[in-house]
């Protein structure tokens, strides 16, 4: 049975309701906290940078200046240029808010760190560091 013009099947209803309050739920603001503002500071060594490996150190402070401290952290390295594999390594807390790694930066020339961060409570930040000039040793 069709029904009549101008009116809508309770199916056509059912699925016009459905769609709309699908809709309507992704307009609701989210309820994950907004990234943290952090300080991240870094050394490299030796200096100049040179390929092989590379002792990275990093401080990382929020916006009061507190140390961050039971993060986990680890390390990208990247060529600034495409076609090179990545290197990784992760980092160890050495006091508060200090952390140390290393990374094989084993090709001369530009290089981007990006620094992948989970703080305690969860919550991820992400840095980047750019390295110029590697030299060969």
């Amino acid at each position: 049975m069709e029904a009549a013009p101008g009116k809508i099947s309770g199916v056509k209803t059912a699925a016009l309701i459905c769609v709309g309050l699908f809709a309507l739920s992704g307009c609701r603001p989210r309820l994950e906290k907004p990234p943290p503002d952090l300080k991240i500071e870094s050394e490299i060594s030796p200096q100049p940078v040179q390929t092989g490996l590379s002792a990275v150190g990093l401080t990382i402070h929020d916006a009061s200046g507190a140390s961050v401290t039971g993060a986990r952290v680890q390390l990208e390295g990247n060529m600034s240029h495409p076609g090179m594999a990545p290197v990784f390594g992760d980092t160890k807390e050495v006091s508060a808010g200090r952390y140390a790694g290393s990374l094989d930066l084993n090709m001369q020339g530009d290089w981007v760190i990006l620094v992948h961060a989970v703080l305690s409570d969860g919550q991820k930040v992400e840095r980047q560091i750019d390295v110029k000039g590697v030299r060969a040793k």
